[in-house]
């Protein structure tokens, strides 16, 4: 065997060890391209979503100029 031979059949490996990377990283679409796993969406809690409304009714408020209920 000469060095360019193990060479290329080093390259080959180094590809089909690309590829599975690949296929375990994440979905392969065509040409062997990946997508990123979906993140899970947050939620937030009524009352955190009331907690938020209400400072920002204060913070308009003192915008202008009234007290805040």
């Amino acid at each position: 065997m000469t060095i360019s031979v193990v060479l290329s059949q080093i390259d080959i490996e180094i590809a089909k060890l690309q590829q599975a990377r690949k296929l375990l990283s994440g979905k392969v679409v065509g040409n062997g391209r990946t997508t990123k796993p979906a993140r899970k969406k947050r939620t937030m809690s009524a009352a955190g979503r009331a907690r938020i409304a209400a400072a920002q009714r204060a913070r308009w408020a003192k915008v202008k100029g009234k007290t805040a209920k």
